[in-house]
């Protein structure tokens, strides 16, 4: 399907429904081909899109530096400015301004949400693996990581090994609620695990001594101390536990919807624009004034050139 992104982009308005950011003004485009009528030229997600002149997007509300609030509870993060580009080629791919309605998922409901058709497109901190796959689609990858533990100072714990006889807490509806406990098993390691219902609930069970580790995906780790300038307390250990792919999530089965999202990425890649978004998240001072220093890994970067990235 062919990018009409001309006028339409350049019409391009964001509005949340939950909090006002502002609406460009100008009359809606309706292209037609043809003589079918425009609204039949689509179906599924962008057939929803069309008719409503909405996206809904999925945003974490505590997933430094993928999803997250601003001071002014506003959705922010690499993810979200990802998603804006999403946003910007399906304004393009329709011809019309759509707003943004933000709606907040958590690790345990945002794959149900995006199922049930409550969200269009989920922009957060989502592993893509061979099991989600089955129920949900993904867009090419935006990060490599893996799962480490944070602990605390002076806790002696180094590694996965030390964890024998003590306690971890995972975070419910996350890869790491079933493949740590099962990687503890594998290794014949007394360790008891926890639950908490989101990241914030993981890092306090941690601080209060409830937990005496936090095993979450690195690039997570470092996010949370940075946001919460908890470096002095808190330190990431240990070998990888598990590696990961983090993409976008939506509805499976819709091709159309599926090849605006891959446009977008190799557009991102062919302009190096995916390169700023990076260093803004990656490299720059986050909110909190502090930086996570995390230089785009050369894995990472040949994932991009895969996806149109230039080579220097």
């Amino acid at each position: 399907m062919s990018s009409r992104g001309g006028a339409g982009r350049r019409r391009f308005a964001i509005v949340a429904a939950a909090m006002m950011l502002g609406l460009t003004p100008g009359s809606p485009v309706i292209a037609q081909q043809s003589n079918v009528p425009f609204a039949n030229k689509y179906s599924g997600t962008l057939k929803s899109i069309n008719d409503s002149a909405t996206i809904r997007i999925g945003y974490r509300q505590n997933s430094p530096p993928f999803a997250f609030l601003d001071g002014r509870g506003k959705p922010i993060g690499y993810s979200l400015d990802l998603c804006e580009i999403v946003v910007e080629e399906i304004v393009g791919e329709l011809g019309k301004d759509i707003r943004i309605e933000y709606v907040p998922v958590t690790p345990e409901n945002r794959f149900d949400l995006v199922t049930s058709g409550q969200v269009d497109l989920e922009c957060g901190s989502t592993t893509n693996n061979a099991e989600r796959r089955k129920i949900v689609a993904f867009s090419p990858t935006m990060i490599v990581t893996g799962t480490k533990l944070m602990v605390r100072r002076g806790s002696g714990i180094l590694n996965f090994q030390d964890l024998a006889g003590k306690t971890i807490v995972v975070t419910r509806g996350t890869v790491h609620e079933t493949a740590i406990p099962r990687l503890a098993q594998r290794q014949s390691l007394p360790i008891k695990f926890v639950f908490a219902a989101d990241h914030n609930e993981s890092f306090e069970m941690l601080a209060s001594g409830k937990a005496d580790a936090f095993a979450n995906d690195d690039v997570q780790l470092y996010g949370m101390l940075a946001d919460k300038k908890a470096a002095s307390d808190f330190r990431v250990v240990g070998d990888f536990l598990t590696y990961a792919d983090y993409a976008l999530m939506f509805r499976k089965d819709d091709p159309d919807f599926a090849e605006v999202v891959e446009r977008a990425f190799h557009r991102l890649a062919g302009s190096r624009e995916i390169v700023a978004i990076y260093e803004r998240w990656f490299l720059k001072p986050l909110p909190s004034g502090v930086r996570l220093n995390l230089p785009m890994s050369p894995h990472l970067e040949e994932i991009f050139r895969v996806q149109g990235l230039p080579s220097d």
